[in-house]
């Protein structure tokens, strides 16, 4: 199963380059250079055993991958994060800490996953920690402005919830929170799929009537190209994820209760399902934190290094 796992990793990646030679439109910026030169010393670093890259292999990669994906966008269309707004960025990788931490939380509850290979002194391991959980988000918003780049999705008809179905969806996220909870903890531990979904459901309408940016206000808007890119995005970080974690030293293993022979890396195969819903969340989440930290103001719609 390795081996398919590296096949369908090797392909997703592939769409994506594929993707920005045929629309990039200016040079490689230097920094997303220094990305490359990061990952591939690391990689080869890692693969050695040299110690402290095989064990900070995973943060190490995200961040080279980060620098890479950015200035990816930047040739692409002329703009991107980090080139533009790098204190911005830097404070979505801050708020991506807190906002993993959430489901940290459930999962001192619901036991899915548990870290395997980490260094013995706590505070190197804060370090490995602080900075995985810092490139979660970042990850997720640069990947999906890259696939909007590619103008893949287009307009379409705009849909349109009315309000009783939009408290309804409210209701609906706050139930999938609560009830892995309030169950007892072996039925909870099944339901952590719930918590992939809950936030979405419960913020997204919430954002949409603060006049923030939303998925809800881009259907009303009839544009699909976020969330689709947010899916596309959700998949490629989901098999990225799995395959950089599955060759470091230090690890996460899963240990939920199902599909455990199943696995590829990793992931029981069903699970990497839920990178797609685990993007949108990620979107919706940012949102909502950065309004409540007045990051962002309630009338902008637009979240996206994609503009125009």
């Amino acid at each position: 199963m390795t081996g398919l796992g590296i096949a369908i990793t090797a392909l997703s990646v592939a769409v994506l380059v594929v993707g920005f030679l045929r629309h990039k439109q200016r040079a490689f910026p230097s920094y997303g250079w220094v990305g490359v030169v990061i990952f591939v010393t690391a990689e080869w670093l890692m693969l050695r055993g040299v110690e402290p890259l095989a064990t900070y292999f995973t943060p190490v990669a995200w961040t080279a991958y980060l620098l890479m994906l950015d200035a990816a966008v930047f040739a692409v269309v002329g703009h991107s994060r980090l080139h533009d707004e790098p204190r911005r960025l830097a404070q979505m990788a801050a708020l991506s800490v807190l906002l993993w931490l959430i489901f940290e939380a459930y999962n001192l509850r619901l036991q899915n996953w548990m870290y395997v290979g980490l260094p013995m002194s706590w505070t190197w391991a804060a370090v490995g920690y602080v900075w995985s959980f810092a490139t979660i988000t970042p990850a997720i918003l640069e990947t999906a402005d890259l696939v909007e780049a590619f103008g893949w999705f287009k307009p379409a008809r705009p849909v349109r919830f009315s309000r009783p179905a939009e408290w309804g969806m409210v209701i609906f996220g706050a139930l999938c929170l609560l009830a892995p909870l309030l169950l007892t903890r072996p039925t909870a531990r099944y339901l952590f799929v719930l918590v992939w979904i809950g936030f979405v459901f419960l913020l997204d309408p919430i954002n949409y009537r603060l006049d923030l940016p939303s998925l809800l206000g881009d259907l009303a808007a009839g544009r699909r190209s976020r969330f689709y890119s947010l899916f596309v995005s959700g998949w490629v970080c989901g098999w990225l994820w799995e395959f950089w974690n599955y060759w470091a030293s230090a690890k996460w293993h899963y240990i939920f209760p199902m599909f455990q022979g199943w696995k590829i890396f990793e992931m029981p195969i069903p699970g990497y399902l839920g990178f797609l819903p685990f993007a949108l969340e990620c979107f919706v989440m940012y949102v909502t934190a950065a309004w409540a930290l007045g990051l962002i103001k309630a009338g902008k719609r637009e979240l996206s290094a994609i503009r125009g």
